[in-house]
């Protein structure tokens, strides 16, 4: 079992950056993959970012490629996001959760899901 908690969500304006951390509790953090998603109101969970659990690879959703980064801290068992250049379409609640596999870029490549927090982009 893993427990997940993220935090670092606001209200912005376009244009600014953020940063949302996700710290988890329960298992060796550094034995598993994390990943980012997202879910606006009326859409489906959006693929964001995932990161490797040791080797630290990464991979990133097309529509945040190159304004988002995704990090982990293994001694701190936190992983972050780091979310520059933001558009009102970024607008959402932010999950992080726990990998199955190595890279996945689907919800059921997961197990555990922290509470979400809630990210909003004024124009």
């Amino acid at each position: 079992q893993v427990q997940l908690v993220e935090s670092g969500g606001g209200l912005v304006q376009a244009g600014d950056s953020l940063r949302l951390s996700c710290a988890a509790s329960g298992r060796t953090f550094s034995t598993y993959a994390m990943g980012w998603f997202r879910q606006a109101p009326g859409k489906e969970r959006e693929f964001v970012a995932v990161i490797s659990r040791a080797e630290f690879m990464t991979y990133y959703g097309d529509s945040v490629k190159g304004r988002f980064t995704i990090s982990r801290d293994n001694a701190k068992s936190t992983v972050y996001l780091q979310m520059s250049s933001l558009k009102p379409e970024d607008t959402a609640v932010y999950y992080c959760a726990v990998g199955r596999s190595a890279l996945g870029r689907i919800p059921s490549d997961y197990d555990y899901w922290g509470q979400g927090t809630q990210v909003t982009v004024s124009s």
